[in-house]
């Protein structure tokens, strides 16, 4: 190697372990080994195959060892660096834009990258369609019954905080959501699409769950963000004293963890049956199928100090399969068993996470909600219920 590639692959070592050059620009993972020689920024892998997918035009991308450099590029490197970047390419940037992180959904990432130096969004807030508290337009949503995916046209105002959707255009909404209501989640691996949501509300009688997708990952991130943006809104009028990170942070959640578990039913010779469960903050649903519109019971995980538990295993006589362990709540003890024992502990380990943290004001309000479908399923019923 010569002399001079030598000295510039040592100058690049010394400037990736800088402070903030030594997390990847857009996802924050640790020690990146590219980046982008005319932007000035350093990349993980991953981040580096997106930014090569914006074209040499927007983005230039070099491997710090295994790439020649030409000492004027590894300069510029030492005069921007990342620190500098997020000031100019991150002026702007809405609060309830989700800034992504290395374990984020592909289409997060490639939208925020191509925002910040394709379309410039957070330099020309003009950019920004999803901050105006109006979008309209179509997503292919899942029907609940046959499965097969037709086009809606979905309505977000801020001004009523609703999200509507249309099955023919002149007749009435088949949906009217409450946004403070709304969860919104990609859902990539679930709907075998990149471009993908779940949306999902409490109901009447309890959860349901809306599968829509879009074939431009553009206009499905236009849509996650302006539900965010409508939500933030809403938030800020009903809780003014509250600061404005808080409030982002309720704005959307991921499941905390998702798979298929069996379960028992409340009787000792109940056996046990396959179910899809979805740990969704503190209600653990479980499901015929991932994609079911409703899920077949709710459990709201209140706190340990109100006598929640998870236990290793089940209680003596009862029945067991395969690697399980027990959910107790004070209402009833839920027989559950995984295909291995990472799977059984990681299971644990999530709701354990959960049960261990004191109930929020938020958490009171979903169980109300989770209380009050209860007792519709029941009269609709008669005295049955899936929501525990």
């Amino acid at each position: 190697m010569p002399m001079s590639a030598d000295r510039n692959v040592n100058l690049l070592a010394e400037l990736a372990r800088r402070p903030g050059n030594s997390e990847c620009n857009e996802c924050g993972s640790k020690k990146p080994e590219w980046a982008s020689y005319n932007i000035g920024v350093f990349l993980c892998t991953r981040c580096a195959g997106i930014h090569r997918g914006l074209g040499a035009h927007i983005s230039k991308v070099k491997h710090l060892k295994l790439d020649r450099w030409e000492d004027s590029q590894v300069e510029h490197m030492k005069e921007v660096g990342n620190v500098a970047a997020k000031l100019k390419y991150e002026q702007r940037v809405p609060p309830c834009y989700r800034r992504p992180t290395e374990s984020d959904p592909q289409v997060l990432l490639e939208q925020w990258i191509r925002a910040k130096y394709e379309r410039l969004e957070f330099t020309n807030p003009e950019n920004q369609v999803y901050t105006s508290g109006y979008m309209q337009g179509f997503l292919m949503k899942r029907g609940k019954d046959d499965n097969k995916y037709h086009p809606r046209r979905f309505v977000l105002q801020e001004k009523d905080g609703t999200l509507r959707y249309f099955v023919k255009e002149k007749k009435e909404p088949k949906a009217i959501l409450n946004v403070i209501d709304l969860n919104v989640a990609f859902a990539p691996a679930k709907l075998d699409c990149a471009n993908s949501m779940q949306l999902s509300f409490v109901k009447d009688g309890g959860t349901r769950h809306i599968f829509v997708l879009h074939n431009d990952p553009e206009e499905i991130v236009k849509w996650y963000t302006a539900i965010r943006c409508v939500k933030l809104h809403r938030y800020q009028v009903a809780y003014p004293s509250a600061s404005e990170s808080e409030l982002v942070n309720c704005l959307s959640r991921d499941f905390i963890r998702e798979g298929w578990l069996s379960k028992t039913g409340p009787r000792p010779t109940d056996s046990y049956k396959k179910r899809w469960f979805t740990l969704d903050d503190r209600t653990l649903m479980y499901h015929d199928d991932p994609m079911d519109a409703h899920p077949k019971g709710e459990i709201f995980l209140g706190c340990a100090n109100d006598g929640y538990s998870i236990r290793l295993g089940v209680p003596p006589g009862a029945k067991e399969l395969d690697f399980s362990f027990t959910l107790h709540t004070p209402g009833r003890s839920y027989l559950l068993s995984a295909t291995t024992d990472d799977e059984r502990d990681k299971w644990m380990l999530a709701i354990e996470k959960v049960i261990e943290k004191s109930l929020t004001p938020q958490d009171n309000l979903v169980l109300l909600k989770l209380q009050a479908a209860s007792r519709i399923v029941s009269s609709k019923k008669k005295g049955t219920s899936g929501i525990f």
